[in-house]
């Protein structure tokens, strides 16, 4: 009776890891086309999306994954492959948040400010690609992460009619943990996208890239504001407020 019980355990647990395997292998099958490792070979978009991961670890340690993103949004950049960068990541706590951390970086590596924008509802993965198209209005662009990365996040645009592909960066040597992790994570991903039917945790306002603004009228070189431009345009605001005496 217990051993019956326990071989038809063994049974079940083995077609269930084989399952995982298998269902791992198919979405690395399915995104293969649309994963590129040689920046050379990327075609041109207007936009790449750089998913967000923590810089450091908790215990203090820095994390390569992030600088090979960055890095790889860099190279993207100056070579002509993409005009605008958009950083989606997780902005949960007041001490945490990754795509201004991002953003910083970025501007130090010579990347206009102006040609970023900044995505701080992208708390997962599917949050960041789906918000990508509902939110800022983008349906073809680069994905910038790592391969094992660029398979998942390709399998969720692909899923819900986005036209992406991806630039896949360097990964450390140690990531046996990691990718373990992530083939729990497609697991999760196949049952947000197929049973669950989840949407992004935030949507909000649609937003545009570039960001647009509206320049005031009669100064030079907008948005580079002087300090006495600046100063004139206060006293106009304050004298059209005054209410006439007569």
């Amino acid at each position: 009776m217990w051993k019956r019980l326990i071989t038809w355990l063994i049974f079940i647990i083995a077609v269930l890891i084989l399952a995982a395997i298998m269902l791992d292998r198919w979405i690395s099958w399915k995104t293969d086309p649309y994963i590129f490792d040689d920046l050379r070979q990327l075609p041109e978009q207007k936009v790449a999306i750089v998913l967000g991961t923590s810089k450091y670890y908790k215990g203090g340690a820095f994390n390569q994954y992030y600088s090979y993103r960055i890095q790889g949004a860099i190279n993207a950049y100056n070579s002509g492959k993409v005009k605008y960068l958009l950083l989606s990541g997780d902005n949960a706590q007041q001490n945490y948040n990754e795509p201004m951390t991002m953003k910083k970086d970025l501007i130090k590596a010579g990347i206009p400010a102006s040609n970023i924008v900044m995505d701080f509802a992208g708390f997962r993965t599917l949050d960041s690609i789906v918000r990508t198209q509902k939110v800022f209005s983008t349906n073809e662009f680069t994905i910038i992460t790592q391969r094992f990365h660029c398979e998942r996040a390709l399998f969720i645009a692909l899923y819900s009619g986005i036209e992406a592909q991806c630039y896949a960066v360097p990964s450390p040597k140690n990531m046996m943990t990691i990718r373990f992790r992530e083939v729990l994570a497609r697991l999760g991903a196949l049952a947000d996208l197929y049973i669950l039917k989840r949407e992004p945790r935030y949507l909000g306002k649609p937003e545009t890239i570039p960001a647009q603004y509206t320049a005031p009228t009669g100064i030079q070189g907008y948005p580079a504001v002087s300090p006495a431009e600046l100063q004139a345009l206060e006293s106009r605001s304050q004298n059209k407020d005054t209410p006439s005496i007569h």
